[in-house]
């Protein structure tokens, strides 16, 4: 039983059994992305006082701006997770294609392959908006002690092990899951210690908050526009409330905690959405699901898609299991 005030590491160890494959490496996995997340979170606190807001002067694959915050987040996560040698492939959100770990040890045993979207709502940074980390985990399906391949990353998301996020606001908190539900973890930043704050998260079964740039309104298929007027009617619990941050942790986060729907749909802008199944829909579909809740791409659940591509963009509706099915509901018509 989870016990509040627990830190994260005792929790890992209280939890290892869960796993479906007890070796340790999947712990050791968790708490390098832990310790990454402390190096990240660092960052993020002096961002205002030192040289590093603003952008790096690049362009990442999918086309941005890079910030400068992007690529220190990039890079500590990279860097821990290489170097710590449990792993044996990385995918990045920041990186134009996957990166094998060849470990020191030629008979290294590494199972399991990290995707990763450094920093998620990254354009919040300069403004001082929760902005966040977003990981998923997947046990590679090339054998043991080869390097790895873009097969190992193209699975659907079902297939994930763990996935979570860390959302950098008023507090720092590891949320995430290896299929057992879901569980937050808030950094005492005095001490560095993640403990355990939020056992067993769910989404409510309904909620009152529509999470949706509705700037784009004119863009979007007649479904979601009809579903935005149905969230607007005066009726019964309606209207919902209107919440959009623009960084999909901190959307996600609030949604879990009050009930809610996130949605990014296609677009006559976006054909294919914006958001990439990998590095973002997979890993907070498979949280979604474990908290209660359903995420879809309109039509068909997130965590079936067959991947095609490291980068591929798919929309996304994700929240409150009634709000979901009502918006799945208008699409279908």
């Amino acid at each position: 039983m989870a016990k509040q005030n627990q830190t994260l590491g005792e929790f890992i160890i209280e939890k290892q059994a869960e796993f479906k494959y007890s070796s340790g490496e999947l712990s050791k996995l968790i708490n390098a992305i832990r310790l990454a997340a402390k190096v990240v979170n660092h960052e993020v606190n002096k961002a205002g006082l030192v040289d590093i807001l603003g952008t790096a002067g690049e362009t990442n694959v999918q086309g941005e701006q890079q910030q400068k915050l992007d690529v220190l987040a990039n890079d500590a996560f990279i860097r821990t997770l290489t170097n710590r040698e449990i792993v044996c492939g990385i995918a990045s959100e920041e990186e134009d294609t996957f990166i094998s770990i060849n470990s020191s040890d030629k008979n290294h045993q590494n199972k399991y392959v990290v995707l990763i979207d450094p920093l998620d709502g990254s354009s919040n940074i300069d403004v001082n908006v929760s902005v966040g980390t977003i990981f998923s985990i997947y046990r590679r399906v090339t054998p043991v002690g080869t390097p790895v391949t873009e097969e190992d990353f193209l699975q659907p998301g079902k297939n994930q092990v763990a996935a979570g996020y860390v959302i950098y606001g008023t507090s720092t908190m590891l949320v995430y899951t290896t299929g057992h539900g879901v569980n937050g973890f808030t950094l005492n930043p005095a001490i560095g210690t993640f403990y355990l704050s939020h056992p067993n998260m769910t989404y409510p079964e309904n909620g009152r908050i529509y999470s949706i740039n509705e700037g784009n309104y004119v863009h979007f298929p007649q479904g979601v526009k009809d579903y935005i007027k149905y969230c607007q009617a005066e009726e019964e619990d309606r209207p919902y409330t209107s919440r959009y941050i623009g960084s999909l942790v901190s959307d996600f986060h609030r949604n879990m905690i009050k009930g809610g729907i996130f949605i990014y749909p296609k677009s006559s802008k976006a054909t294919d959405g914006k958001l990439r199944l990998l590095y973002e829909c997979n890993p907070m579909a498979f949280l979604a699901e474990q908290a209660n809740a359903k995420a879809s791409d309109g039509f068909r659940r997130i965590l079936d898609i067959e991947p095609t591509e490291l980068h591929q963009r798919v929309p996304f509706f994700c929240g409150s299991k009634r709000m979901v099915e009502k918006a799945e509901a208008f699409m279908q018509r």
